[in-house]
């Protein structure tokens, strides 16, 4: 009888010594960037489009996503508001924004203590950003919503309020990897989700639990929400993995998923220590290209 391999098994077999020749390490320090054209200035969107960054699957480069695609698009003159949904406050951090306890950001605005206007900040990253920062306090706000009414909706309340006076071409909201009200409260705003997929095993049951989530957010509150951008993250093509976990995804989300990858890059995990985007922190990157080659992707949809 014939041993099933482990997981562990067929892992170690697609890590295996024959997928790092040379010329696929060389192609994992310059990954080549897609035939996609990056005008140096974007277009405007024909109406604000509001983005809900979310994958349950933590740690797939969700803030990480937010937080440079934000800059990009900033740079190529569009205006851009970061909601940062997430206790940790990492895309509030990585964007330069003040996040201790006391300061008035999502917590706030999600209870009606302060109005969504007072409550944003300008990013040190570019003045083009502006930032609802999660504070410490945010960590609680799932139990105490829970008492209020229109819980699911107090972001949208809030959020739509705001834009009746205030302009965006683009509203990230960036949240934590789970479906808890935080992360329902965002569903209910967004029109679009933006999902980043790690390129590496088990990426894929993330997804499918986050699909059952979206099926029951349309039928029962937002009709409109829709998976409208994927991007592939944490690309490394010294593996065979990493391509039979794209090829998969383009299989499931041919129209959705954005030609660019961004690949694994030190210059991308560094730069928010330094409270900045990785295309302010070091421009000629391979991160940063393949950032500002996905927002051109997504400023150029047609959707």
């Amino acid at each position: 009888m014939t041993d099933i391999p482990s997981d562990s098994e067929v892992i170690a077999e697609l890590y295996s010594n024959e997928d790092m020749d040379a010329p696929r390490a060389k192609r994992a320090v310059d990954t080549p960037l897609p035939n996609v054209f990056v005008p140096d200035v974007l277009p405007h969107p024909r109406f604000v489009r509001i983005m809900v960054l979310a994958n349950q699957k933590g740690g797939v480069g969700k803030t990480t996503t937010a937080v440079n695609i934000a800059a990009a698009l900033a740079q190529g003159g569009l205006r851009v508001l970061v909601i940062d949904l997430d206790p940790q406050g990492n895309a509030s951090t990585a964007l330069g924004v003040q996040h201790q306890r006391g300061i008035p950001g999502t917590y706030e605005v999600l209870l009606g203590l302060v109005p969504f206007a007072q409550a944003v900040q300008t990013a040190a990253e570019h003045p083009e950003i502006t930032v609802l920062a999660a504070t410490p306090d945010l960590a609680g706000a799932e139990i105490e919503l829970v008492e209020l009414p229109g819980r699911e909706r107090r972001l949208k309340t809030a959020l739509d309020s705001y834009l009746t006076t205030t302009y965006y071409d683009y509203v990230f909201i960036d949240c934590p990897p789970s479906l808890g009200l935080l992360t329902v409260n965002a569903f209910v705003a967004a029109y679009e989700i933006l999902l980043p997929i790690q390129c590496e095993y088990y990426a894929l049951e993330g997804v499918s639990q986050l699909l059952h989530s979206v099926q029951l957010i349309q039928a029962g509150i937002n009709p409109h929400l829709k998976i409208s951008t994927v991007l592939l993250t944490m690309y490394d093509s010294r593996t065979r993995l990493s391509q039979q976990v794209a090829d998969e995804v383009r299989t499931h989300f041919p129209t959705q998923t954005l030609k660019t990858v961004i690949p694994r890059s030190v210059r991308v995990s560094e730069a928010p220590s330094y409270g900045c985007s990785v295309l302010t922190y070091d421009v000629r990157s391979v991160g940063a290209k393949t950032y500002r080659s996905a927002a051109a992707e997504i400023a150029l949809q047609d959707v």
